[in-house]
């Protein structure tokens, strides 16, 4: 969602763990100092060379698929790990509004479905006393409450048959580390409320109180939850193309920054304000609707049309909303364009660079 070291390295200081999804990611949570207890390796293609590291490191790890449980098992035989490891689960409750970021199908490519497959879940248990967790995840946006919590209940209510199995056949593991994944919807829109954490927690507790008991570590992913409001990117006008009835907005960012609101319009969603250059807020509104067109050379580099804006003009600086996750993390090579400034400010107006604007020496290096 944001992988700012700068910012890794603050999560670190608050005792909070990182959710990982590629080796290069879990580098980065090692090299910011996050105890390997505290961080949580999923991805679809773990490599041999990639869980020996894990293992060695003695991170969380959460494998996809019963092939990925052999590589691990052989893993183990050649060395002993500190790590806690648990399998991946589909629970097959259907898909959010928007299909692309929902994983909780009756297909998805990550994990194992649970339908007509429960007995060879219980088997695996049963054959690797090492395996001790379970992992889902139902989507990473457009999903509600009642999505997320049917998904933790075909989870739990299979964890409970495999926990009584285990008991019956005096295995010395049980599931005791349950992983809900992320998924808690934020608000992209300014007259739209999220949901509350505080809701899906009194949700969970009402109807699984077992999992805020003793029996279970309840681990969490929600890295959108947590960052997405806490961003925003301020753009420079560079040209304003005037028509009869549209008016276009040429900016300095697109489908670089924002590639999901590029390729896929209806999905996703920033609101979007205008200040003058020396950043007061711009009244009234224009008597021709706006397109935001970013600096890339195709088509769709656009992030609004039909927009109401007051009148812009060369010098103004178009401030998007809610960019703090999956914007600069999705960030697209195309045309060769540098990576922006990034700045983090404090309550008190204490500024920081989190990354300074790419130079075409980085540039120049990462072609090379």
């Amino acid at each position: 969602a944001n992988p700012l070291t700068k910012i890794l390295q603050i999560i670190k200081d608050k005792n909070v763990g990182l959710e990982v999804a590629s080796f290069p990611e879990l580098k980065l949570a090692e090299q910011s100092g996050v105890h390997p207890e505290k961080i949580v390796f999923d991805s679809p293609a773990k490599t041999y060379q990639e869980l020996r590291y894990a293992l060695n490191l003695g991170v969380y790890i959460n494998a996809d698929s019963f092939m990925e449980l052999e590589r691990i098992n052989q893993l183990l035989s050649e060395k002993p790990s500190q790590s806690k490891i648990g399998i991946r689960l589909n629970p097959q409750v259907g898909v959010g509004t928007i299909e692309s970021s929902s994983v909780a199908g009756e297909y998805s490519k990550f994990g194992i479905p649970i339908k007509g497959n429960k007995q060879k879940i219980m088997k695996a248990y049963l054959k690797y006393e090492w395996l001790q967790g379970v992992h889902l995840h139902i989507g990473s946006q457009g999903c509600n409450l009642d999505l997320l919590t049917n998904g933790v209940g075909a989870i739990f209510q299979l964890v409970n048959e495999i926990n009584e199995q285990l008991e019956q056949e005096n295995k010395p593991q049980r599931i005791n580390i349950f992983d809900i994944g992320g998924g808690m919807p934020v608000s992209y829109y300014k007259d739209v409320s999220p949901e509350s954490m505080e809701s899906y927690t009194s949700l969970l507790k009402a109807k699984f109180p077992d999992l805020f008991s003793e029996k279970f570590q309840l681990m969490t992913e929600f890295g959108r939850y947590i960052h997405a409001n806490t961003g925003w990117v301020a753009s420079r006008v560079e040209y304003v193309k005037r028509g009869a009835d549209k008016n276009t907005i040429i900016t300095h960012v697109g489908a670089d920054l924002f590639l999901r609101k590029a390729y896929r319009p209806n999905d996703w969603h920033h609101e979007i304000s205008i200040v003058d250059a020396n950043g007061n807020p711009k009244e009234g509104l224009a008597s021709c609707k706006y397109t935001v067109a970013g600096p890339l050379c195709f088509a769709g580099d656009i992030i609004a049309k039909d927009l109401d804006l007051p009148i812009a003009k060369e010098g103004d600086y178009l401030l998007i909303h809610d960019t703090g996750a999956y914007t600069l993390s999705m960030w697209s090579r195309y045309n060769s364009r540098n990576v922006p400034l990034m700045l983090g400010y404090d309550a008190e107006n204490n500024f920081t660079v989190l990354k300074n604007r790419e130079s075409f020496d980085d540039i120049w290096n990462f072609w090379s």
